[in-house]
Order: structure tokens, then C-alpha cells, then sequence
């Protein structure tokens, strides 16, 4: 019954997606990598969150909350305020610019080399470290909710092989062969499923502490694990609340205002209008993300009495422990849906910047659309058998897949924040002081993390790499300044006249933040 309604579930978005997205002209560069500029807040909602949320979130945040509590709940609920600061700020500069990719606006802004060292940047971050982990964090929620190791009578660890390259080519075909349209509406119908159904988990969950009585087991909860609910996190936490105004904004502010596989959806808005809806309607949502991603940890600590060798097993274990059998088909479907949208996202954005800034750029300067999305779709299936030759290695990894790969975002988060951030605020600051600052910071971030290893979050490192990656672009463009001050052009390609109610909502979404801090503190 349980994998009947999981094909089911499965079969119908496949479905739906390919009918929304049949007279698309994917043959174009606007079609398949912008779903035509066509897309409304709604949906880029959807899209954004369901990008977001999927089991390297899910089982990888869950996972943190089970060994360390709710402070981790800083990654969801900081990021909406980042996604107030790029409704407010990044986007209408990008949409001004009618850019397909950030290294487009990049660019213009500073030249064809930073556009590339960029463009080579997120590919080796979306290859590394986004690809691998949403595979192997879909495949062990998979196999230890449907037990699939005992059903093909394999051990864990071979059993993830071949549950990741069934995942990674079921994403393949979707991400390769249906363009960013028939992802963002996948998106769209897995994120409401997504939500009940990740709603259910921590519902039931209490249900099963407080004997029926929802509130009674929230009550049970607290009072027998207080640390776990302690959100200021000591020196030792994953999440010390001084991190939040350091890397925790960088991290952010990175991931939802620059980062090509998030941003993306927002440039496919067929307005301004419609993509800051988009963004404020995900952000809103978001706050209310910790229920989902940090709760269901908590509740297994209690479950298992803390008794659970890997952590990231925390989540599916949860699902198993509490979901009636009815419901796990449907929600194992809904999940699949979330694996798929994450590593569907990271692979279309990846065949968007190598067709676009690698390809058209460097190797055929006369490639039609076609060839382009082409070309594109060619190294999205290489892209994607290295990635899903590499997830199952992360079996175990120390400290959880999570903050594995935090870590090691930190590397391309810092350079390319900074250097946008710049880019838009200043003039005069030159390509090659852009170009300097990217080597320097990924230089010294990789080995100060990784041989010098010092005793302080990796979190606060990034904070002051930021800082000094920022002076350093500064510094440089004092003596080699651009020739002439730099002038944003408006393409017109799409209407940036901002959504009437772009203020007060913005502002309610801050607000809201700030009172969980002060609320939970």
C-alpha cells in the first residue's frame, strides 16, 4: 500500500509537470533556463522553498537538533529576513540588468574574467558539496523508511549505491530534458505536500509523547529536555548566538540573494512584481520552518533516549517511529519530490552556466539557442554521474551532512557575497580587485579551515573573512580603479515597477523574527 501510493503520488506531479510545461519552447535560451519568464509569486514561492527544503535540510538540520537542540533553527528563520534583503535590494538590480545568470550581472559589473572564476565557482560548490549531499541524504531517508536494505538483502552502506543513482536518474531526466519551468511546477505541488506533510511529523510525534494530547507531549518535551530549547547555544553549540550577526548573515544573505540555483527562480518572474511576492510569500513560510526541520530532532532525542549512532538517521527514524502506514507512501512520495527539487535545481543551474557562460562564451561564440541548451544538457549528465558517483562516500561523515556542507559552502559564500554586495553599492571598484579578492578568500578560507584548523565556528571565520575580503577589494581598487564610474542599464526586458505592499510586508517579516528570538529566549 505504502509504495502504491508513493508511485501514485509520484506518477501525478510527473504528469502535471509535463502538461504546464508543453508549450514552452524549450528550445530557447529564456524557455529552458527562465521558464520563459513567465512565472508568478506563487510559484517561485513554491519553488524557492521547495529547493530549500529538501533531506539535506530535513534530515541534515534534524539531525543537528538531535545532538544539539533548537539553535539551529537560525539557518530558517535568518533567512527570511535575507530574503527581504534581496526583494528590497538584489533583485530589482538584477532584474534591471534582464541577466539569466549572477555571473551575467557579475559581468557586467566587472568583466568577463569574474565572470568566469564565478561561474567555476558554483559549479565546483554544486558538483562537491549541493549535489552529493541532497543525494545521499534522499537516499538514506529513503532506505531507513522503507527499509530498503532488508528488502534487496544488501547491507546499509551498499544499499545507498543504488537507492542514489536511482534518485539521481529519475532527477536527471526532470532536470535535464524538462527545463527550469518543469522544475519550478514540481516545485510547487511537492512544497504543498511537503508542508502538510512535514507538519504531520511533529504532530504525530507529540501526539505519541503526550498519549494523544498534542500540547501534553510539547509540555513533556520541554520539561525533560530544556537544553535542547536553550536558543542562545553555548560556546560548544553548532549555532552560538553570536554567529548570527557574523557568518549566519553571510551564509544567508549568500544563499538566497546570490546563490544561481535559488536566485534563479526569482529571475524567471515575469515581473518585479511578482518575483518580490514570491519572495515575500516564501519567507513568511519560512519562519515557520523550525516545526519541520528542527522539532522532529528533539522529539527522536526523547524517542530513542538519545541512543542513535548516526544522527542524520534521526529524521527517518522519527517518520517511521510515529507516521501511521497509511500516510507513509504518500509522504515518502512528497519527500522524493523534495530530493529531486534540490538536486533538479543544482543540476539546471549548473547546464545554465556552463551553456551560457562557459560554452557560448568559450567554445562556440556563435552557438545558436539550440546548440547552447544543448551543450548545456550534455555536461548536466556528466555533472550529475559524478555527483551521484561520489554522494554515497558521505556515509558517516563527522558531524553531520549538514554542517559538512555549510563548511564547506563557505568557501565560494564569502568571495561572491562580497563582491556583489560591492558591485552594487560602490562605482569605482575594479574587475581586477573583484578577481584578487575571490582567489584571496578562497585561499585563506579553505586553509585556515581545514590545516590550521583554529578553535572558533567556522561561522565567525567567515564573518571576518567577509570583512577583510571587502577591505581588500577597496584597497586594490585604490590603485587600480575602474576607468570610468560604473552605470546599471535597464534592459527592458522586464517591468521593475515594485510590488505596492513590498514595504509593510517586508517589515512584518523582520518583526516577526526578531519576536521568536526575544519569545524563545
Amino acid at each position: 500500500m505504502s509504495i502504491l501510493s508513493f508511485v501514485a503520488f509520484t506518477l501525478l506531479v510527473a504528469v502535471i509537470a509535463w502538461w504546464s510545461t508543453r508549450k514552452t519552447d524549450e528550445n530557447s535560451s529564456d524557455g529552458y533556463f527562465l521558464g520563459g519568464r513567465s512565472l508568478t509569486g506563487p510559484v517561485i514561492a513554491g519553488s524557492l522553498l521547495l529547493t530549500n527544503l529538501s533531506t539535506e535540510q530535513i534530515v541534515g538540520m534534524n539531525g543537528v537538533s538531535f545532538r544539539d537542540g533548537i539553535p539551529i533553527m537560525a539557518y530558517e528563520v535568518v533567512a527570511a529576513i535575507a530574503m527581504v534583503f534581496t526583494a528590497f535590494v538584489l533583485l530589482p538590480k538584477y532584474l534591471k540588468s534582464g541577466i539569466a545568470t549572477i555571473p551575467q550581472f557579475l559581468e557586467n559589473r566587472y568583466g568577463k574574467s569574474t565572470k568566469t572564476i564565478v561561474s567555476l565557482l558554483f559549479l565546483l560548490g554544486y558538483a562537491i558539496s549541493m549535489l552529493p549531499t541532497v543525494l545521499y541524504s534522499g537516499a538514506l531517508a529513503i532506505n531507513t523508511m522503507f527499509d530498503i536494505p532488508e528488502m534487496i538483502g544488501m547491507e546499509p552502506e551498499p544499499a545507498l549505491w543504488v537507492t542514489v543513482w536511482a534518485i539521481g536518474i529519475i532527477g536527471s531526466i526532470y532536470a535535464i530534458f524538462g527545463g527550469l519551468k518543469a522544475v519550478a511546477v514540481s516545485d510547487s505541488i511537492n512544497a504543498v505536500g511537503l508542508i502538510i506533510g512535514g507538519s504531520l511529523i511533529p504532530i504525530f510525534g507529540l501526539m505519541k509523547i503526550g498519549d494523544g494530547n498534542v500540547f501534553q507531549g510539547l509540555k513533556t518535551l520541554t520539561a525533560t529536555l530544556p537544553e535542547k530549547f536553550d536558543i542562545i547555544g553555548g560556546p560548544d553549540s553548532d549555532v552560538p548566538f553570536a554567529t548570527l550577526f557574523t557568518g549566519m548573515l553571510i551564509v544567508n544573505f549568500y544563499y538566497w540573494g546570490t546563490n544561481q540555483a535559488i536566485i534563479q527562480r526569482a529571475l524567471g518572474a515575469k515581473n518585479l512584481k511578482e518575483g518580490q511576492k514570491g519572495l515575500l510569500l516564501a519567507a513568511f513560510i519560512k519562519i515557520l520552518g523550525p516545526f519541520i526541520v528542527v522539532l522532529p530532532g528533539i522529539i527522536a532525542f526523547y524517542l530513542f533516549n538519545g541512543d542513535l549512532a548516526n544522527a542524520d538517521e534521526a529524521y527517518p527514524m522519527v517518520v517511521k517511529a510515529v507516521l501511521p502506514v497509511a500516510f507513509i507512501g504518500f509522504f515518502a512520495a512528497v519527500l522524493f519530490g523534495a530530493i529531486l527539487s534540490s538536486f533538479n535545481s543544482a543540476l539546471n543551474s549548473s547546464v545554465t552556466l556552463f551553456g551560457l557562460d562557459f560554452y557560448k562564451e568559450y567554445i562556440n561564440h556563435d552557438a545558436s539557442e539550440k546548440q547552447v541548451v544543448k551543450a548545456g544538457k550534455t555536461f548536466g549528465i556528466v555533472l550529475a554521474l559524478f555527483s551521484m558517483a561520489i554522494a554515497p562516500l558521505l556515509y558517516g561523515v563527522e558531524g553531520g551532512i549538514f554542517t559538512y556542507l555549510q563548511e564547506l559552502n563557505g568557501t565560494h559564500s564569502v568571495p561572491i557575497l562580497a563582491i556583489i554586495l560591492v558591485g552594487i553599492f560602490s562605482k569605482r571598484v575594479s574587475g581586477k580587485a573583484a578577481n584578487i579578492s575571490i582567489v584571496f578568500s578562497v585561499v585563506t578560507y579553505l586553509t585556515t579551515l581545514y590545516v590550521i584548523k583554529p578553535d572558533i565556528s567556522f561561522l565567525h571565520l567567515m564573518g571576518i573573512l567577509f570583512v577583510l575580503t571587502v577591505i581588500i577589494m577597496y584597497v586594490v581598487s585604490s590603485f587600480v580603479p575602474r576607468e570610468t564610474d560604473y552605470n546599471q542599464e535597464y534592459t527592458k526586458q522586464v517591468d521593475i515597477t515594485p510590488w505596492q505592499y513590498l514595504k509593510p510586508v517586508g517589515f512584518a517579516v523582520v518583526a516577526a523574527v526578531v519576536a521568536l528570538y526575544i519569545y524563545l529566549s
